[in-house]
């Protein structure tokens, strides 16, 4: 299957996440991203508590807002994301997700996101229930669905959660909410037509992106 193929045939949106670049040709990397009219880039933040890793962070972000104008998806693995948020908005970013674990005040959080004029998504961990959102999902632009266990590059998809997947979209298509939903981890071309059809509508792509185009 040919690159043009394979972008084609599917309808969700493709978020290729910047962790899995190559950083030392960042400038080809960044080319990539352009030539295939991408529209969506995703940042994992991670702090090195709530995740064992540590990424990168606001300045990364302010440097490739220089060379971008699309869409910049910071996907907040921390504790506390309350004192991080106003940093990464002055970065450049578009839409900013913290996870439903780190906080008992997700509607607080949620509403801090949007009183910066973007959008606000809360992500779930493989095992944490939908049910721990449904109370606010009505305040929510994205629900980030972790299809593996954050924190950790080239896991493999867990196919049980396509089930949590298609509860959440059941129930925001029956409440007609705009709310959007968003999948991250081993999401590869032999997989993404069943993330789709179980109802995502965005899909980060991380080797799955960088490695093949």
């Amino acid at each position: 299957m040919s690159k043009i193929d394979f972008l084609n045939r599917v309808k969700v949106k493709i978020a290729p996440s910047i962790l899995a670049a190559d950083f030392l040709n960042l400038e080809n990397e960044i080319k990539k991203i352009k030539e295939n009219n991408i529209e969506i880039l995703h940042f994992d933040i991670m702090d090195g508590h709530f995740v064992p890793n540590i990424s990168f962070g606001k300045d990364f972000i302010s440097s490739l807002r220089k060379s971008l104008s699309i869409i910049f998806d910071v996907h907040l693995m921390v504790y506390e994301p309350e004192k991080f948020i106003e940093d990464f908005v002055k970065a450049g970013s578009d839409i900013i997700t913290f996870h439903r674990e780190v906080t008992n005040t997700p509607l607080r959080i949620v509403k801090q996101i949007k009183s910066f004029k973007i959008k606000a998504g809360i992500s779930l961990n493989p095992l944490t229930e939908i049910s721990t959102i449904m109370p606010i999902l009505d305040e929510l632009d994205i629900v980030l669905i972790m299809s593996v266990e954050p924190g950790f590059y080239g896991q493999k998809f867990l196919d049980w959660n396509l089930k949590k997947i298609e509860e959440l979209k059941n129930y925001i298509v029956k409440n007609n909410l705009k709310t959007l939903i968003e999948v991250d981890g081993g999401i590869n071309e032999e997989n993404i037509k069943i993330v789709e059809k179980a109802g995502a509508d965005i899909v980060v792509m991380g080797a799955g992106f960088f490695k093949n185009f």
